[in-house]
């Protein structure tokens, strides 16, 4: 590990104290600066700038809004007279920066030398060596207190470790301590290197370079270490790593990332502390392009290498070409970026950088975010987090993201929120809406994601429920059916109304006046009110059926020629389920009255024929035994809320005494039972000996005219026949009209 951090740093001083041994004399600093300043005068652009200043009025100022301090100097101005188009002055600009570059690279062996011999008369008593010893030293310093520290915090890992990982509290217990403990360790490594460092009396240019070297080493110490806290590595060792990790990720992707975020960090923060040092040490701003462009080739390297290094995950090798296609878009993208940086395009850059980074940044916390929170293990008895709390971390680590985002933007584009506010220009004006936008879109979706989340909370309540056939029927409770009925619609109106505010609050921040819109809305309200009488009587008829709790989602209704089970509403129809399968959707004006038979309880009563020697008592024993026997059924336990028992004699039938038997149950709980009831009768009156009648045809009295004996007449199949038919059709006729 001190070799991963000290080589950078190593490399850095050596290419900063180190000669040219074929450079030439340093010349003397008034000629060169006063060469630079002629040639700046001979610019185009600067004689055009310098023209335009003679002929603007006291009062004016250059319009120079929306460039930031990083074009400022590569920015040209089309002379007088000549046409300036936005493409054409962005050419302008890349071809003068380009001409910078080269003009640059030739001075850079003159400006090293003359850094060498300022460097070296600074630090006559100390040479190069000394200061990469100096460095190295107090590194290893940072490293012992480090280690000193693991030590003694071993209670702390162990208490890391024992936290639970089948729960969701327990998995983000493992990631904050693992984050608290990294925390500690930068903070022990930056106090026995940087802090130690310190406490001596230092010569003024030796304390800059090895305190910003110093402070280099910490960062790259502290992204190493919140990148295994995160990322949980396989040479970690760490038990279970895939589920306790803070990203859903495979260990090979894990170790690719952990090896490699380190290591680009490392550089990245080795010419950061060069390019702090550089200026004070005479290296002016044209050299510092120049140089940053170096670095910016040695990152894309780095990066392109990551890339193009990294394993397959499942979601690349779902499709054919995935991994490669993904690569090829990144590497292009990082080429784009620098050649944005190589053509001066220093906003573009950071533009297309945000583009990208900040969808990765808000993808990687939610699914963050979702996988650490997620419900726990059947062992542990599923616990959950709260919907509600998952969306505020979500929600809210995402607006810091967008809003810190937008203000790094705005900075880089050289905006100031006080001159914002005091500026009437157009663009300000236009950038100052955009901004509140961004901001009430931010908060809109936030309120509505927690909005959300509270309505999914309570429609996800579930009611214990008997088990029908083997399988889980549910049985909803009559307040979760409520709230399932009117929580959608609840939650459609407040999405519209939320929706409705943003956008009016949006054309607000703008400058617009919303007073007129919100009247010619109530105008055009009213026209359509006029025109679209139907659908507002639809509208109206719903609200007063839902006030009236008259049916809700899961109960059987009927009405009128419609009938089946509530599937869902919306703001003018509900939709119907027939218990064959078509799907009804009928607006609520045309329902008219509803017979709902699915609420408390039904009473089924059905007839039950019996011979006409039968014993009327005995027969109503063996039947309220058997309503017993199925109410004790564990198939129909809770279904039964009064057995099914004989209320008396119906009538006396043709064939038969008609018993009425009767059975009270909870809505949709009489069809099996009533079934099994039948099978089980059957079963119980044939051993008892009791009869169920059916109808018989007796044919008798029949003649032949040609006999004189009264003998029967012959009866054929069709006969038969006829004589069913009429018994049939006499039967229905009387069920008709009794019916």
């Amino acid at each position: 590990m001190f070799v991963l951090i000290a080589r950078p740093f190593v490399l850095g001083i050596a290419l900063l104290l180190a000669g040219q041994a074929q450079a030439q004399a340093p010349a003397t600093v008034p000629p060169e600066r006063v060469k630079q300043l002629f040639e700046l005068l001979d610019d185009p652009s600067v004689k055009a700038w310098l023209a335009e200043q003679r002929n603007q009025d006291a009062g004016s100022t250059p319009a120079e809004t929306g460039a930031s301090p990083a074009d400022a100097s590569s920015d040209a101005v089309a002379p007088p007279g000549q046409m300036n188009t936005m493409a054409s002055s962005t050419l302008d600009r890349i071809r003068h920066h380009i001409e910078r570059i080269v003009r640059t690279l030739p001075l850079l062996p003159g400006q090293f030398a003359r850094v060498r011999a300022e460097t070296m008369q600074d630090m006559s008593s100390k040479g190069p060596v000394s200061v990469l010893i100096l460095i190295a030293m107090f590194i290893a310093g940072g490293l012992a207190l480090t280690w000193a520290t693991y030590k003694v915090t071993r209670p702390f890992r162990l208490w890391i470790i024992a936290q639970p990982k089948d729960t969701p509290v327990g998995r983000a217990k493992k990631i904050g301590g693992r984050a608290l403990y990294s925390s500690m360790l930068i903070v022990s490594f930056a106090l026995g290197s940087a802090g130690a460092f310190m406490l001596f009396d230092w010569p003024m240019l030796i304390r800059e370079i090895v305190l910003t070297f110093l402070m280099a080493a910490v960062v790259t110490w502290g992204v190493r270490l919140y990148v295994m806290a995160t990322l949980v590595p396989s040479f970690m060792e760490v038990e279970n790593a895939v589920e306790v990790r803070a990203l859903p990720i495979t260990n090979e992707t894990a170790d690719h990332w952990a090896y490699w975020l380190p290591r680009i960090v490392g550089v990245f923060a080795f010419f950061g502390a060069a390019f702090i040092l550089l200026p004070g040490l005479g290296i002016d701003q044209d050299g510092m392009m120049v140089l940053s462009l170096g670095a910016d080739f040695v990152l894309l390297v780095l990066l392109l290498l990551a890339i193009w290094r990294r394993p397959r995950t499942q979601r690349d090798g779902a499709r054919h070409g995935g991994h490669t296609e993904t690569t090829w878009l990144l590497t292009a993208y990082f080429v784009v970026l620098f050649l944005q940086r190589i053509a001066g395009l220093y906003t573009y850059f950071w533009f297309t950088f945000a583009a990208f980074f900040l969808p990765l940044a808000i993808v990687l916390t939610q699914r963050g975010v979702n996988f650490v929170l997620r419900p726990g293990s059947e062992d542990a008895g599923r616990p959950t987090i709260p919907a509600v709390t998952i969306a505020v971390i979500d929600r809210g680590i995402r607006m810091i993201l967008i809003l810190a985002a937008a203000y790094f933007l705005a900075r880089v584009w050289g905006l100031n929120m006080q001159s914002m506010r005091d500026s009437d220009t157009t663009t300000t004006f236009i950038l100052r809406g955009l901004i509140n936008v961004v901001v009430i879109a931010l908060a809109a979706d936030f309120g509505w994601s927690i909005i959300k989340a509270l309505i999914e909370r309570k429609l996800g309540i579930e009611a214990p429920h008997p088990v029908i056939n083997e399988e889980d029927a549910r049985i909803l409770d009559p307040q979760q059916a409520r709230l399932q009925t009117l929580l959608p619609i609840l939650q459609n109106m407040l999405l519209a109304l939320i929706i409705v505010m943003a956008v009016l609050m949006m054309l607000a921040s703008m400058g617009i006046q919303i007073g007129p819109l919100i009247a010619g809305a109530g105008v055009v309200g009213v026209a359509v009110g006029f025109g679209a009488q139907t659908i507002v009587k639809d509208v109206i008829s719903g609200v007063f059926f839902l006030l009236d709790d008259a049916f809700r989602v899961g109960e059987y209704i009927s009405s009128g020629n419609y009938k089946g089970t509530v599937e869902s509403f919306s703001l003018r129809s509900v939709k119907l389920r027939h218990h064959r399968g078509p799907l009804f959707t009928i607006p609520f004006g045309e329902l008219g009255a509803v017979q709902n038979q699915s609420r408390d309880w039904v009473i089924d009563k059905f007839n039950i024929t019996v011979g006409y020697d039968t014993d009327i008592d005995f027969a109503r024993k063996l039947i309220k035994r058997i309503g017993l026997e199925l109410a004790e059924d564990p198939e129909f336990k809770n279904w039964v809320l009064d057995p099914i028992k004989m209320q008396g004699v119906q009538e006396f039938g043709e064939y038969g005494i008609v018993l009425r038997v009767k059975a009270m149950t909870r809505p949709g709980g009489a069809f099996g039972m009533k079934r099994k009831f039948y099978v089980r009768l059957r079963q119980v009156f044939k051993e008892q000996g009791i009869e169920l009648p059916f109808p018989t045809v007796h044919i008798q009295g029949l003649q032949n005219t040609h006999e004189t004996e009264n003998a029967p007449l012959e009866i054929t199949p069709e006969l038969q026949m006829a004589v069913a038919q009429s018994h049939t059709n006499r039967r229905r006729k009387k069920a008709g009209t009794t019916g």
